[in-house]
């Protein structure tokens, strides 16, 4: 027997990193409204501890990871995203580091 991994145009498998900011923490996944993404989640990874297909009462935690199948979109959607690092620059002295002889 061989096994296939068939996917349908927008779907795909894509891992979801529950961080500790997101709404999704101290949610249940039947409270998560993945299902209602069309967003499945095939397993959970806590720490060491690899939960395959979890059902609707487990309750996910800041740094949980969820193996999941759905729409591509709306796992995208789920990324937060980055605040753009403002650059720092550092203001000249008003007097010269160094005497820098003339012509030289």
């Amino acid at each position: 027997m061989r096994q296939r991994l068939t996917v349908s145009t927008g779907y795909g498998v894509a891992e979801i990193q529950v961080g500790e900011a997101s709404d999704l923490v101290g949610k249940t996944l039947g409270q998560s409204s993945l299902r209602e993404k069309d967003i499945s989640a095939l397993t959970l990874h806590r720490g060491t501890q690899v939960i395959p297909n979890p059902n609707a009462q487990h309750v996910l935690e800041a740094g949980d990871r969820l193996l999941c199948f759905g729409k591509l979109e709306e796992m995208r959607s789920m990324i937060p995203s980055r605040r753009k690092r403002s650059r720092k620059l550092k203001k000249l002295p008003k007097e010269p580091i160094h005497d820098v002889p003339p012509g030289g």
